[in-house]
């Protein structure tokens, strides 16, 4: 290693901390925007107790160790990571960055893991051409794009549904009290599973940048010291919180009562825990959207805003187009140097 090498490791991995903090600020909708709207909890209440349980991923990611494939997915399953470089990697998270805080300063809730894959792919592609993209993991990532709101709004609707016929005999009341505690349990879960499938983006990302510099040899492996700074900035960006995005969440798209909040939570849940399972880097933002919609629609499709859910949509769309452009441009700056 040349004298010059350590020092911009740590700055690339302080860049890349960075983007998990900014993840964790700009995702902090996906977890509280339903205890939010539903006043459940207050919104101080909210981003602390989402942040706790983002960190407590950590500790079951120990336990099921198998729960941890979306690290190796990013760090080794979109692009060769023998081409990897620490250019590719400042690229990559620049484009990602950038996307994050213009959708943030909008208030519009697209996809810090699409914006993510995005730099990625333009950076790696700026270094070393199509051939170094895996296409076997960008392709399930892309399948993921529409598939994770999908069985989510599903899921979400089967919720209601079968929770709604579970209560049928109970008082509006006694089922409202139900509701308030099963949708505080499916708020934690969810953001559980926000914290196990988003901080391991980052974990991945700064995983390969030690392979690419000589840190880490062998079989591809995160260490632990890497995966507790990533899930302690996600968890410091989520106590932070997102206000615009919290809004256009959790009220914009449609007005959620306890019972829709506590549907589109564990709808969520199931679509994410399954998701990092598979080691896929699915959108926490795109599942627990589509979610929304689903319990929304579960009550009538008149309660949805679909001028809103449109307007999300198309940010969707050109997420991983936009920072893929970004993060080429930041790549091909490194090269000046």
């Amino acid at each position: 290693m040349h004298d010059l090498a350590l020092p911009l490791l740590i700055g690339l991995i302080a860049v890349a901390l960075a983007f998990d903090y900014l993840n964790g600020l700009h995702d902090a909708a996906n977890s509280i925007a339903t205890v939010v709207a539903t006043r459940l909890l207050t919104p101080l209440q909210a981003v602390g107790f989402a942040a706790f349980f983002n960190f407590a991923a950590y500790f079951l990611t120990l336990a099921v160790p198998s729960l941890a494939a979306v690290a190796s997915t990013i760090g080794q399953g979109l692009i060769d990571k023998n081409l990897i470089t620490p250019g590719v990697v400042f690229g990559a998270l620049i484009g990602a960055m950038f996307w994050n805080v213009l959708t943030w300063l909008r208030g519009i809730p697209s996809s810090s893991s699409h914006a993510l894959v995005g730099g990625m792919i333009g950076s790696g592609v700026a270094h070393a051409g199509i051939s170094g993209i895996k296409w076997a993991g960008l392709n399930k990532t892309l399948i993921a794009i529409v598939l994770s709101p999908t069985l989510g709004m599903i899921l979400a609707m089967l919720i209601m549904l079968l929770s709604s016929w579970a209560l049928r005999g109970v008082s509006a009341r006694r089922a409202e009290r139900s509701f308030r505690a099963l949708h505080l349990v499916s708020s934690g879960t969810y953001s559980l599973s926000h914290g196990l499938n988003d901080a391991q983006k980052t974990m991945g990302i700064i995983t390969v940048l030690l392979y690419s510099t000589g840190h880490l040899t062998g079989p591809f492996h995160v260490p632990h010291w890497v995966a507790i700074s990533c899930y302690v900035a996600i968890a410091l960006g989520t106590m932070t919180g997102g206000w615009k995005i919290i809004q256009t969440m959790g009220s914009r798209i449609t007005k959620l009562s306890q019972h829709q909040g506590f549907s589109a939570s564990l709808g969520g849940s199931i679509v994410l825990f399954g998701a990092s399972a598979l080691g896929i880097p699915v959108s926490t933002t795109h599942t627990i959207t589509g979610c929304i919609i689903g319990a929304g629609t579960a009550r009538r499709a008149s309660a949805v805003r679909w001028t809103v859910a449109k307007s999300v949509v198309v940010a969707w769309v050109i997420t991983i187009p936009c920072s893929a452009a970004v993060g080429a441009v930041f790549y091909g700056i490194t090269t000046l140097f």
